[in-house]
């Protein structure tokens, strides 16, 4: 598959036809192809915009993206997929921190938000609910992947691919590698500009939370997953799987996504688990 075309080093593809522009953004440490399922379903009725985040494509040289770099990447895609049009995110993993962030400075280009997995994680109630074992899981695992981008090289990379495995990462482990963790250490060191400016979430209009139930531990609140629930438009609905939820389920996925974009979700909420 051949890139649409280049933006700063960035390979973006688009397919598929429709009014709506959906642009999907990966998290840790996947690329571009974690939507293959999902552009598969929706490309006949949207266009599907996605692109790896830069430093994560293997064939591209290590690169490290900070927040503020990573906004305006983002915003000039977007820009020149839908000129003048709103799109609508569909964002997973630390595509959802950066996406969130994205939406808060620029609500202008975004109508709606399709997010997977993460939530409010990092606010004080997320903290406040997590417990001993799952605060020392957090700190164990983002420490280790921070240390694995500042070693780098074949030993990075190896740790990398060990703690996707321990993780069930779903992504093929011959495109995992050291390069993808920088987020980590921007996360602990503060390199790059760090996330100092990072705004907490408030989010201007609807969304779509899916998020596995089977985790040691949630990556939101129940009360801004409650809260969200109840406003209009907005729907969170669960699934029994773990972080990859399109990947585990891409059918109830997909028909979850495409239920929810159908133009009747503009009138409606609601909160289930399937």
């Amino acid at each position: 598959m051949s890139p649409t075309f280049e933006i700063e080093g960035v390979d973006v593809f688009v397919e598929g036809q429709g009014e709506e522009t959906l642009i999907m953004i990966h998290g840790w440490p996947d690329t571009h192809r974690l939507w293959d399922a999902q552009v598969a379903h929706l490309r006949s009725n949207y266009r599907c915009v996605r692109f790896t985040l830069p430093g994560f494509d293997a064939g591209k040289p290590r690169r490290a993206c900070g927040l503020e770099e990573m906004i305006a990447l983002f915003k000039r895609i977007i820009e020149q997929v839908s000129p003048g049009r709103q799109v609508v995110l569909m964002l997973h993993d630390w595509g959802c921190v950066f996406g969130y962030q994205l939406l808060m400075r620029h609500p202008e280009l975004v109508s709606r938000v399709i997010a997977v997995d993460i939530g409010d994680a990092g606010s004080p109630a997320h903290v406040r609910a997590l417990g001993a074992k799952a605060k020392l899981m957090v700190l164990g695992y983002q420490l280790w992947l921070a240390l694995a981008w500042r070693i780098g090289g074949r030993l990075g990379t190896w740790m990398t691919r060990y703690m996707a495995g321990a993780m069930q990462c779903p992504t093929d482990a011959q495109q995992i590698h050291a390069g993808m963790n920088y987020p980590y250490d921007i996360t602990w060191t503060g390199s790059n500009g760090g996330y100092r400016k990072a705004r907490p979430i408030n989010l201007p209009c609807p969304m779509l939370y899916l998020y596995g139930t089977r985790k040691p531990f949630m990556f939101h609140s129940q009360a801004w997953a409650e809260a969200l629930a109840a406003r209009p438009g907005s729907r969170v609905q669960g699934f029994k799987t773990g972080h990859w939820v399109m990947s585990a389920q891409p059918q109830a996925f997909n028909e979850a996504v495409s239920d929810w974009l159908a133009p009747s979700v503009q009138t409606s909420s609601s909160a289930s688990s399937s």
